[in-house]
């Protein structure tokens, strides 16, 4: 089957829900670290995301992980990773599952 831009955009989050920060034992899109997937029309994928902080000890290497992964998806033209801290991440960012997971709800 060719893929598609839903089937990449599906695969890119199932891939982005096996990275996990070295630092939480939570992944980075239940984290809320990734704002935006998009898929173009060449299904080159273009990933914004932010981390806990901008001196976040894993800023080089988990945007690093994350082009790879989405590299390695069959169909993939391109991955672009971009950085931002607007807005500022925030716990709220994350998911009810990751909340749980850390214990979070109160």
């Amino acid at each position: 089957m060719k893929p598609t831009k839903e089937t990449i955009h599906s695969a890119a989050t199932d891939a982005l829900k096996s990275i996990f920060d070295p630092e939480i034992p939570v992944n980075i899109y239940d984290l809320g670290f990734i704002y935006n997937i998009d898929v173009n029309d060449d299904l080159a994928v273009k990933i914004l995301m932010t981390l806990s902080a901008p001196n976040c000890p894993e800023a080089e290497s988990l945007p690093a992980e994350v082009k790879q992964r989405i590299l390695a998806i069959d169909g993939v033209s391109d991955a672009q990773v971009e950085i931002t801290f607007d807005p500022p991440w925030s716990m709220d960012k994350m998911s009810d599952a990751a909340k749980l997971e850390l214990d979070l709800f109160l």
